[in-house]
């Protein structure tokens, strides 16, 4: 009996949904139909309206589930559109496998529309691993290269340029293989590194925990590794502090030990970690500044050590030892590891937030916290893209749970709204509230499209300062005056909102904010509070 011969295609979509990749985030283009025309039932479709929101979207997706998110772009234009939001994906080390739609094979070399002659090399240096096929036939294995790439540790993202004439090619009789295959990274701590930490933890005499998004992430897929961590440093009596420009919450932020966020710039980090002899750097990179602030970077008779799972964070910081290994599995000896010193700062839970800001002005931003937090329940998960409340939010906001928080990695604005609907198609049974700068929203403004027609449990919370307020803090400190462009105004968030499908209010006093915001809370799909605050 003669057996049926399959397309690349058909064997594609086998290794995809045996790999459990079977969500789709895109913007189709021509060079995508034949790819799309495939999927069946068991694939889903998540239409954008813009390349950057696909890859935002796909990001909190990938966060809110801890598995891989596919994207479907153009290999041209359409991926020069995804490259802002795929710098905020590279450096939160997100799993997410973009496919790119490619020309014609034989009409690539002749730079035809919409073909990329160098399709691998545009998304460099933003992805883990970028390849075009030399031919279809190795298509398949490719693509399930670039799932496992994507999931082994460091995770990231990863880029596949495919022909749109290379799908209806016959694929290979072992392509059956790859629905089998699977990679296991096994890369914990070994007993001499184990017990060289102990000593070093148990010998200091005023330890620092920095924790970073690695423990976040972590914790999604295994709640106890926040346990550890907060065992660990009640055992050692360590002041915990949240590792510079944080892209997650690694750290209940109402425990006792709780030091607060550290501002990113060097002289800022040196004066915080001033008087730790040790300082135990978890799943962060040493470190993320972002403030130019000229200074050396500790003072003398500071210790550093860092354990993280991306040997390039590990290799390009500029002081301190590195050990690259599996962050949960190091938490977990560490805390199981060393001496209880017996003393507690208090009981779990107890740290107190501090009281909002007040301005004759207008509300505040942090009053906008200081409601948020009156409201956390189970429920509720965090994204925030208001850069100028970016050090606010951990310090006001009870995050007590794994991807409770999420800001984007690398800065790029566009971030808040897609990776908000992502979070919510990705994990339909929380409502993410989205906090969002009224100038960061115009970049990812259509996100709101794809909200109202997924019907996602979505807060979007407009911090309207009628300005780039991040950027006029920035020219204050750095002393230059009359900055152009800063200001905005006359967006009617509320109009255009309601154009996309998603109900809105405008609000402008902390009264008319909670009022809207409890509404907000018990709706069955999205809901847009544009929040009027006073600038400055």
């Amino acid at each position: 009996m003669a057996t049926t011969k399959k397309t690349v295609l058909e064997t594609t979509l086998e290794m995809f949904r045996a790999q459990g990749v079977t969500t789709i985030f895109g913007n189709p283009g021509s060079n995508e139909l034949p790819f799309l025309a495939g999927l069946d039932e068991h694939f889903d479709f998540v239409l954008g309206l813009h390349e950057q929101a696909v890859v935002g979207m796909a990001e909190g997706y990938a966060r809110a589930t801890g598995r891989p998110a596919l994207v479907n772009l153009h290999a041209a234009s359409g991926s020069g559109n995804a490259m802002g939001a795929l710098t905020n994906a590279y450096y939160g080390h997100i799993p997410m496998v973009i496919l790119a739609g490619q020309q014609v094979r034989r009409t690539v070399g002749q730079e035809t529309m919409l073909a990329s002659r160098d399709a691998s090399v545009l998304p460099a240096p933003l992805v883990k691993y970028s390849h075009e096929p030399l031919a279809a036939a190795d298509v398949p294995r490719t693509l399930a290269q670039a799932v496992l790439e994507a999931t082994t540790q460091p995770r990231g993202p990863v880029y596949v340029s495919v022909p749109l004439d290379d799908w209806a090619e016959e694929a290979l009789p072992d392509d059956a293989l790859l629905t089998e295959r699977s990679v296991v990274t096994a890369g914990g701590l070994t007993e001499r590194i184990t017990q060289e930490l102990i000593a070093t933890i148990d010998g200091a005499k005023n330890l620092a925990l920095v924790v970073g998004p690695q423990v976040d992430a972590a914790a999604v897929e295994d709640p106890a590794v926040f346990e550890a961590v907060a065992g660990l440093a009640e055992k050692a009596d360590a002041s915990v502090y949240i590792a510079p420009s944080p892209s997650r919450g690694p750290f209940p932020t109402t425990h006792p030990n709780f030091a607060g966020v550290m501002v990113p710039g060097i002289k800022s980090v040196r004066d915080r970690l001033a008087g730790h002899d040790v300082v135990l750097v978890l799943g962060a990179a040493v470190f993320r500044y972002h403030r130019w602030e000229p200074d050396n970077y500790l003072d003398a008779g500071t210790r550093v050590v860092q354990i993280t799972q991306d040997p390039r964070e590990a290799t390009r910081a500029p002081f301190g030892r590195s050990v690259v290994a599996d962050v949960a599995g190091a938490v977990r000896a560490l805390s199981e590891g060393v001496q209880d010193r017996g003393k507690r700062r208090g009981e779990p839970g107890s740290r107190v937030m501090p009281p909002a800001k007040t301005s004759a002005g207008g509300m505040t931003g942090t009053e906008i916290l200081e409601v948020l937090n009156e409201h956390v329940n189970d429920t509720v998960a965090y994204v925030n893209e208001t850069t100028t409340l970016d050090l606010d939010y951990l310090e006001r906001i009870a995050i007590d749970r794994p991807g409770m928080y999420n800001f984007p990695a690398s800065g790029g604005l566009g971030f808040g709204l897609p990776a908000a609907v992502g979070m919510s198609i990705g994990d339909p049974d929380k409502t993410i509230v989205a906090t969002v700068g009224d100038g960061s929203a115009n970049y990812g403004i259509t996100a709101l499209y794809t909200a109202a027609q997924r019907q996602t449990r979505t807060v979007f919370v407009i911090v309207n300062n009628s300005g780039y307020g991040a950027l006029a803090g920035f020219a204050q400190r750095m002393g230059i005056p009359d900055i152009p462009g800063l200001k905005l105004g006359g967006i009617d968030f509320v109009s255009i909102a309601e154009g996309y499908g998603v109900p809105a209010q405008r609000t402008s006093t902390r009264e008319e904010f909670e009022a809207a915001y409890q509404k907000a809370l018990q709706a069955a799909g999205p809901v847009l509070i544009d929040a009027q605050v006073a600038a400055g």
